[in-house]
């Protein structure tokens, strides 16, 4: 069963065409970046106007790349949910449209369960099995690493930092969120402040392997109250970065833009693998499934590797960050097993239980 999977969340413009959920026929991403990195962040207007101008070229790209016609399509899925508004109807309203033409069942899915289905696409290394030996998927191979659930899904992305226990694909149960600022909008505002660059999680991974993340000892956040051990909060340390910085200098000398950099990189992955560890040890689940931007973090990737008492799954780099065939895939799952979407079904901007207040 060949799927036709659209993703417009956000600022990327995607679509793929994934066979039987796991095998990659093509994955087409078409980048606004250049677009919003004066503004050093996702401008929602010109988000959800790119989409429009770029839908049609970028479907019709991801079918002439999978060597297939319209005609050929068993399904169509769109991310529904959660995202900038405008952007997601873009999507969604064009796969319907598409999937009503022909005839064609139409799934909706949501885009963060999307993110923990990626790493069973194509893929790379499968970091730390208990093992201890490394496994890699060859080059050109169209068959992905197995995962069995149950497993602990990491999450991490500009929007939500989500612990979860994953116990099959539409099937999480929340153990942990951030009750503030997401880890990839903590990366985005200290980029911003200093002037890192744009997008923020990936300049301040580059610059900070240049780094000394001993330069600065920032504060870790206690949440140790109330009945939620694995929440996570990032605005104590982005509070700490951009206006207290020479509170928890340890290294003499000016301050150097790889150093604030590797500090506070190492701080903000050492947050979240404290509550993942933890979640980890309570639940007795040994492997861990990674997805979302901040999934590409080199140094989250580094830490995880470490743990050889854990088998941690990450997707390849270009499926990390949103796009269509992690769309394709899931849906794959839901309209194998008769799954259906109205075609009245309609985007909404979040989903409740992704993020809460504290205490």
């Amino acid at each position: 069963m060949k799927i036709l999977g659209i993703e417009s969340s956000c600022d990327e413009c995607a679509a793929a065409v994934v066979e039987d959920g796991k095998i990659l026929l093509s994955n087409v991403v078409a980048t606004q970046i250049p677009f919003h990195a004066a503004y050093n962040g996702v401008v929602p207007e010109i988000a959800s106007r790119k989409h429009t101008e770029w839908i049609y070229a970028v479907v019709k790209e991801a079918l002439d790349k999978a060597g297939i016609s319209p005609g050929d399509v068993d399904g169509v899925a769109a991310t529904a949910h959660p995202g900038l508004l405008g952007s997601l109807l873009v999507g969604l309203t064009f796969a319907k449209a598409f999937a009503w033409a022909r005839n064609l069942p139409f799934i909706a899915v949501d885009h963060l369960l999307a993110h923990l289905y990626a790493c069973q696409l194509p893929g790379e290394a499968v970091l730390s099995p208990p093992s201890g030996e490394q496994h890699q998927v060859p080059e050109g191979s169209r068959a992905a690493y197995p995962v069995a659930y149950p497993f602990l899904g990491l999450l991490v992305s500009g929007g939500h930092s989500i612990i979860s226990r994953v116990d099959n694909f539409d099937d999480i149960t929340v153990l942990g969120t951030t009750i503030d600022d997401a880890v990839g909008e903590a990366f985005d505002k200290v980029s911003k402040y200093y002037g890192f660059g744009y997008p923020g999680g990936a300049a301040i991974d580059k610059l900070a392997r240049q780094g000394d993340s001993a330069s600065f000892r920032f504060p870790m956040p206690n949440l140790y109250k109330g009945d939620h051990p694995y929440d996570l909060s990032y605005s104590g340390l982005k509070t700490a970065v951009i206006n207290q910085l020479e509170q928890f200098r340890v290294k003499k000398g000016a301050a150097k833009a790889e150093d604030i950099a590797a500090s506070f990189q190492k701080t903000a992955v050492d947050i979240l693998l404290r509550s993942l560890f933890r979640a980890a040890e309570d639940t007795k689940l040994s492997t861990i499934v990674a997805g979302g931007g901040v999934a590409a973090n080199s140094y989250l990737r580094s830490r995880l590797a470490e743990r050889k008492d854990l088998r941690c799954l990450f997707p390849p780099l270009e499926l990390c960050g949103d796009n269509g065939a992690m769309i394709a895939g899931l849906g794959y799952q839901y309209l194998a097993r008769g799954d259906r979407s109205p075609l009245s079904a309609t985007a909404s901007a979040r989903v409740r239980a992704f993020k809460r207040s504290y205490p």
